[in-house]
């Protein structure tokens, strides 16, 4: 039966780390005016209640790592370093003269690329460089992501005097044969050195980043992984999905075969084999392929229902303002999406000029408001509310849609509310997909998507 759900389920759809997904924002895209306007807006609204959020793109590698989707650059050349972070600043500085008064920093996130390609006198100066302009809101949040053959003592301590307590790594899998047509090759000794000097020097939440669905992985090579990892007990747990998106351009998803990556229920295996084995050692399964100790933040958020998910995942904790810095990074008003020019040369002739690097983005709806809160709901807490804004020919049309996963056992109706079953958390981006409109109303003509199991 299980099987059968997943055959009948596996089809391409969104992530939902935004609504609505990048794919389907207005065509015509933003006009620059109406971004400042809603940033304005969502500051006013927000800095002095919970802070404004910043994720800040830092995308050199010194090696491709073939699994991988992101945007990147790479090179060995780190002379690249100093003029790239000058831009990052100069884009800082047009925010705050944007904004009415000092930003007070919630969370601050260094995504990739690889933030530790950086040299930590050159990450100690692009923090510095950030709160020059600005101040730490109570509750700060501090946290990066490392590659463990990258990252050195010194930009641990580094970062953890900046103010950081929570980093990742990015582990994938542990199996010769899998790190090698990956391009990524990391042994558990370099892992558990990068893990245990963390915890040395004081980190409170470690997070390790594993990917099931990798080409010629087994349950062999799973159960090898994930034993190691439950050695070294990190805070969190990502399980991700690998993603299979080889038709984007510039990812370097070409060197295996699709005939060399787990199919459907086999892939689904690895999940459910690697979940049982989280569980088994004291982890929490997190909204869709996150796991987490009890004593995490992460967990304490999901039972608070404070849990929210962004570009940059599943936090701890959200504010209106998302602002993202560097080249490709997304921004978030929560009224209005905007996303950077994708190419480093680009971004950086365009803040030289003085400019926001806005190339494409999207101006909310109401309607879409609204959707954007089901699908949150759903993708965080596994249930939502039929009274939150839905007309009732909406509702209706919505339940129409779901009417086989009520029928399969994925969804029951308990008074107003919607609520995903545990038999359906492994569907919910399916369940998801019931109500995106704008994936409903502009159904693409060719792949666009991963598939959703």
């Amino acid at each position: 039966m299980q099987t059968t759900l997943i055959q009948k389920y596996n089809i391409p759809g969104p992530r939902y780390t935004s609504y609505p997904t990048v794919p389907f924002w207005d065509k015509e895209g933003i006009a620059l005016p109406d971004w400042k306007e809603t940033v304005k807006r969502a500051f006013r609204e927000s800095n002095d209640t919970e802070g404004v959020s910043l994720y800040i793109h830092l995308p050199f590698c010194e090696n491709l790592c073939t699994f991988c989707a992101c945007h990147k650059r790479i090179t060995k050349r780190h002379s690249v370093e100093e003029p790239y972070l000058d831009t990052v600043l100069k884009e800082w500085n047009l925010y705050c003269d944007l904004l009415e008064e000092r930003p007070k920093i919630k969370e601050i996130h260094l995504g990739g690329g690889t933030p530790t390609f950086f040299s930590a006198e050159n990450l100690k100066r692009l923090i510095d460089g950030i709160f020059k302009r600005a101040d730490r809101f109570e509750d700060f949040e501090f946290s990066y992501e490392g590659h463990p053959n990258h990252t050195s003592e010194k930009q641990l301590q580094t970062l953890y005097d900046l103010g950081s307590r929570r980093n990742s790594f990015g582990i994938q899998d542990y199996d010769p044969v899998v790190q090698k047509a990956i391009n990524r090759i990391q042994s558990f000794e370099q892992v558990k050195k990068i893990h245990e000097l963390s915890r040395k020097i004081g980190y409170t939440s470690i997070s390790h980043d594993l990917v099931f669905g990798l080409p010629f992985q087994t349950e062999s090579s799973i159960r090898g992984t994930i034993e190691n990892t439950v050695k070294l007990m990190p805070d969190r747990i990502a399980y991700y999905s690998y993603a299979h998106v080889p038709w984007i351009k510039g990812v370097g998803q070409r060197g295996f075969d699709e005939n060399d990556l787990p199919k459907d229920h086999e892939k689904r295996h690895l999940y459910e084999l690697g979940k049982q084995m989280f569980f088994d050692a004291g982890y929490v399964e997190i909204g869709m392929d996150h796991f987490a100790l009890p004593t995490d933040s992460l967990y304490k958020a999901m039972e608070s229902k404070k849990l929210h998910r962004n570009f940059m995942g599943y936090t701890a904790g959200k504010t209106h303002l998302m602002i993202g810095l560097g080249m490709s990074s997304i921004s978030d008003s929560w009224y209005a999406f905007a996303q950077n020019e994708k190419s480093v040369e680009d971004y950086q002739e365009r803040v030289n000029k003085g400019l926001l690097p806005v190339f494409r983005g999207h101006l909310l709806t109401e309607t879409d408001l609204i959707i954007r809160q089901h699908i949150l709901n759903l993708m965080c807490h596994l249930e939502t509310d039929w009274k939150l804004g839905l007309t009732e020919k909406q509702r209706e049309a919505i339940l129409d849609r779901l009417t086989e996963m009520f029928d399969d056992g994925l969804l029951e109706q308990v008074g107003s509310k919607l609520k995903v079953k545990e038999k359906g958390r492994m569907f919910v981006r399916n369940i998801c997909m019931a109500f995106d409109l704008r994936l409903l109303e502009n159904k693409p003509q060719t792949r666009i998507f991963s598939m959703t199991i």
